[in-house]
């Protein structure tokens, strides 16, 4: 009888730490920010350059 409940026991207690099992980590995403270029930034200032030449050329 004593054999019988110390296996009793021991299930018992073997199933508790085995009852949760093992969860996966919740890991949250890693946010990725990329640059962004404008393809016209590299033209603007040289659009504005000959508008103000054509605009000088003009009022003379």
């Amino acid at each position: 009888m004593k054999k019988l409940a110390l296996a009793a026991a021991l299930s018992v207690a073997a199933t508790g730490a085995f009852a949760g099992g093992l969860a996966a980590p919740i890991l949250e995403p890693a946010i990725i920010v990329e640059e962004t270029t404008s393809s016209s930034g590299g033209i603007v200032i040289p659009l504005l350059l000959l508008a103000v030449i054509v605009a000088v050329a003009a009022s003379d």
